[in-house]
């Protein structure tokens, strides 16, 4: 183990920019991964907050991310997710590197995204609105602008300063981006607002966005819907990917039970995506509103219906799997 090969960051970024990654997770779907073959990934309570052990294989390949969530880590300046990821030959089972595992989560989150886009949304998309103003946010820029043309960008977010400056990240990019306030958190019963009372013209400029939108980004910790449905219209794409807990939501039922709705592995969603576990025990919807998952999608198996358009994500192990093994072999 002493000799093991690292790949930082920066070296993972450069071995995989972000349109490899969505080819190269969309190649292993159309070669006959089954992501509901992924094994489920224990979650366990530590008194700092958890731990995830997301293991895969292929016949190449099997690795290991193992992930730590410390949501106080925020008041001491220190990440609130990190990780380490181990890729091991598929054959004989000996190590091969290890990697920097958020950096891997910070890729191949937005690349699913971008592949899920490329096959739901409208070809000329071009209005997206992202919520959230973290690596994800920034990196889901960069995604969907690989798979549609995306030229402007609202960013919402609760803190202005971290908003403006996503904006800002956008602006250098040749995009037009602004920069508008979340609203006040919601409860179960009463989602998220989309501004302060006291704040209606930001609250009006945010429906707007949202209600002019081609692609919605939902990047966020929230755990309440992050804004009210019946704003996206028909044809528009809403990905969800900041939430693994059942009880944790971005999106509310009005706007997942009038969607075509794609999951990344039927079991998986039924397991951990609350967006759509909750409409389930509501009665909102059923099981059987799931359109299909990411394979399906890919094969051509389910195809975008007259309303909305929703991908969820919750993340999984075969995902960091194929990413780690297209940096492995483009190391030289």
């Amino acid at each position: 183990m002493s000799g093991l090969a690292y790949f930082d960051a920066a070296t993972v970024e450069r071995l995989v920019p972000m349109g490899r990654a969505v080819t190269v997770l969309e190649e292993a779907l159309r070669a006959g991964l089954d992501p509901e073959a992924t094994p489920r990934r224990p979650i366990v309570d530590l008194p700092a907050g958890q731990l995830l052990l997301m293991p895969a294989a292929t016949r190449s390949y099997a690795g290991v991310k193992a992930v730590t969530i410390a949501p106080g880590n925020a008041a001491r300046g220190l990440p609130r997710i990190q990780g380490t990821y181990l890729l091991f030959d598929g054959e004989t089972l000996a190590p091969l590197a290890a990697m920097d595992g958020i950096a891997l989560t910070s890729l191949r989150t937005p690349a699913v995204s971008a592949l899920a886009v490329r096959h739901l949304a409208e070809p000329d998309a071009r209005r997206l609105v992202v919520f959230g103003s973290g690596p994800q946010a920034y990196g889901h820029v960069l995604a969907l602008r690989e798979v549609r043309p995306v030229r402007d960008v609202t960013v919402v977010a609760r803190d202005p300063g971290r908003a403006e400056a996503l904006a800002a990240r956008c602006r250098d990019l040749g995009l037009t981006a602004r920069a508008l306030p979340a609203g006040r958190p919601g409860t179960a019963e009463e989602p998220e607002a989309v501004g302060e009372p006291k704040a209606v013209g930001e609250a009006g400029a945010v429906a707007a966005a949202v209600t002019e939108a081609d692609l919605i980004a939902c990047c966020t910790t929230a755990r309440h819907p992050l804004f009210p449905g019946k704003l996206a219209r028909d044809g528009v794409t809403v990905v969800a990917v900041g939430s693994h807990e059942p009880d944790a939501r971005e999106l509310d039922g009005d706007l997942v039970a009038r969607a075509t709705v794609v999951v990344e592995s039927r079991a998986s969603a039924l397991e951990e995506a609350g967006d759509v576990i909750v409409p389930i025990r509501q009665g909102t919807i059923t099981s059987h509103h799931l359109a299909g998952n990411l394979a399906d999608l890919i094969a051509g198996r389910v195809g975008a219906g007259p309303g909305p358009r929703v991908f969820k994500s919750t993340g999984m192990a075969w995902e960091d799997l194929v990413v780690a093994a297209a940096a492995y072999e483009a190391r030289t």
